[in-house]
C-alpha cells in the first residue's frame, strides 16, 4: 500500500484503498458512464463487477469492499496477507483459499444454529489474530464479578433520566435549536494526527442541512472525502486521478457527520432510544443513550453527565460478514457564533485512528457549491485491438 495508504486511510478501513485500487486491475467490464437509468436501479452482483469471486456471490457489487475490511480488522491483517498485490483475482495465496472456507463455515453455522441469523462472525473466533483465539486469555488483573442485570454486587440499579430528557440537555448544551439553525456554513482548518506522529493540514467545509467536503493536505496531492446530501465519495489528486464512489454503508454514515443540526434532528433520525449508565471517557462520568430504527444498525451516544455535551458517538456500518464499528470521541468544545462545537475529534476503526484539531473556525461565509458535485467518472482504459493470426 506504501505512499498510498494515506490517502484514503481515514474514510477507509485498514483494507479498503488497496482493494479499491487492486481492484481495479481485477474487474470485470465496468457499467459506461451513461448507463441508463433501469440499470442504476438494478447495481450489479460482486460476480459481474469483479473477477473469480466465489464465497461472496450474489452480495451487491458495493458490499464487497466493507466485507473485505470486515475480514481485515477481525484478523488484524491487511489485503496483501491473503491477496497478490495488484492481482487481486488470483488465488496464488492459501489464506485466501482458505478464507473462502472460512465463510463457508460461518455461513452454515449460522444457518444451522441460528435460524440464519448473523451470530458467529470472522471476530467470533479470530479477536483480532489471523489464527483463531482457542485459548481463554488470563488477564493481569482479577477478574471482577459479573453484574447482575445492571448492578454491581451491594448496589441498587441506579436510576436513569429519560433518553428525551437527556436529548433535549444536549441539544439545550450546545446552544439550543434557534441557535443552530442560524449556522448556514461552517469552514474549519487545523491539522490531522495520524499513525502516532505525522501531522499533515486538513480543511472541513461544511453547508447546511448536510453537505460535507474534507481534504487533507498530502505531500503526494490533496485527498478528500465528501458528501452532498445524497452521495459521498473519496478521491486523492494524483495521476491519473483516483476517485471511488461511496457505498451506501458510507453514505449513511457521512450523512451524521455532515449534518450541522445533528442535535436537533436526533429524535427524529431514530424511531426509539434506550438509556444505559455509559462509561467514563477522559475522566468524565457519562450516561449512554441508543438510538434504534428498524433495518439499521443502531447508534450509541455517550453525554457527559453534567454539561450533556456529547462525547464519544458509536456507529456502524454493515457488511455481509458483519458490522463494522466507527468511534470518534469528541473534546475541547468552544463557542462559536452562539454554537458550542467540539475543536478536536478522534476517529477509531479496527487498526487504524486519527485526531484532527481545529485552529481556526469561520461560519456563516461564503462556501462554493462546486465542492458538493462528484467528480467525474475515471475515463475507461483504451481498447486494445484483438492481434491478427
Amino acid at each position: 500500500m506504501n505512499g498510498n495508504r494515506l490517502s484514503f486511510w481515514f474514510s477507509l478501513g485498514a483494507c479498503g484503498l488497496a482493494v479499491l485500487f487492486a481492484f481495479t486491475g481485477a474487474r470485470a467490464q465496468s457499467t459506461p458512464p451513461q448507463a441508463s437509468a433501469s440499470n442504476a436501479a438494478a447495481p450489479k452482483l460482486a460476480e459481474q463487477e469483479f473477477k473469480n469471486i466465489q464465497a461472496l456471490k450474489g452480495i451487491p457489487s458495493d458490499q464487497l469492499i466493507p466485507a473485505m475490511q470486515f475480514i481485515a480488522a477481525s484478523l488484524g491483517v491487511e489485503c496483501e496477507y491473503c491477496h497478490v498485490a495488484r492481482a487481486f483475482d488470483k488465488d496464488d495465496k492459501k489464506p485466501k483459499v482458505t478464507a473462502r472456507k472460512m465463510i463457508a463455515m460461518m455461513m452454515a453455522i449460522n444457518k444451522e444454529n441460528f435460524e440464519g441469523h448473523r451470530v458467529v462472525t470472522c471476530y467470533s473466533c479470530h479477536r483480532g489474530s489471523a489464527a483463531p483465539v482457542g485459548i481463554p486469555i488470563i488477564t493481569d488483573e482479577e477478574p471482577k464479578p459479573a453484574a447482575a442485570e445492571g448492578k454491581q454486587p451491594g448496589e441498587e440499579k441506579p436510576v436513569l433520566p429519560a433518553a428525551d430528557q437527556l436529548l433535549d440537555k444536549y441539544l439545550s448544551s450546545v446552544g439550543g435549536a434557534a441557535a443552530l439553525q442560524k449556522i448556514t456554513t461552517r469552514v474549519e482548518k487545523g491539522s490531522l494526527t495520524m499513525f502516532g506522529d505525522r501531522h499533515v493540514p486538513v480543511e472541513v467545509f461544511a453547508k447546511a442541512p448536510d453537505k460535507r467536503y474534507s481534504v487533507m493536505h498530502l505531500p503526494g496531492g490533496d485527498s478528500v472525502t465528501a458528501y452532498n446530501g445524497k452521495v459521498g465519495w473519496q478521491s486523492i489528486n494524483s495521476q491519473p486521478p483516483r476517485v471511488r464512489m461511496s457505498t451506501p454503508a458510507e453514505n449513511a454514515a457521512a450523512s451524521i457527520d455532515a449534518d450541522i443540526y445533528f442535535p436537533a434532528h436526533l429524535k427524529s433520525l431514530y424511531e426509539k432510544f434506550q438509556v444505559q449508565p455509559g462509561e467514563k471517557i477522559s475522566g468524565r462520568d457519562t450516561y449512554l443513550v441508543i438510538g434504534e430504527r428498524e433495518g439499521q444498525p443502531p447508534i450509541k451516544l455517550y453525554l457527559d453527565t453534567e454539561s450533556g455535551l456529547l462525547l464519544r458517538l458509536v456507529r456502524y456500518a454493515e457488511s455481509p460478514l458483519g458490522r463494522l464499528p466507527t468511534q470518534v470521541d469528541y473534546a475541547d468544545y468552544r463557542d462559536a457564533n452562539g454554537v458550542k462545537i467540539p475543536f478536536r475529534w478522534t476517529l477509531a476503526r479496527p487498526g487504524n485512528r486519527f485526531t484532527i484539531q481545529v485552529d481556526d473556525v469561520q461560519q456563516n461565509v461564503p462556501v462554493d457549491d462546486a465542492k458538493f458535485v462528484p467528480p467525474p467518472p475515471p475515463a475507461p482504459p483504451p481498447q486494445t485491438a484483438p492481434a491478427k493470426p
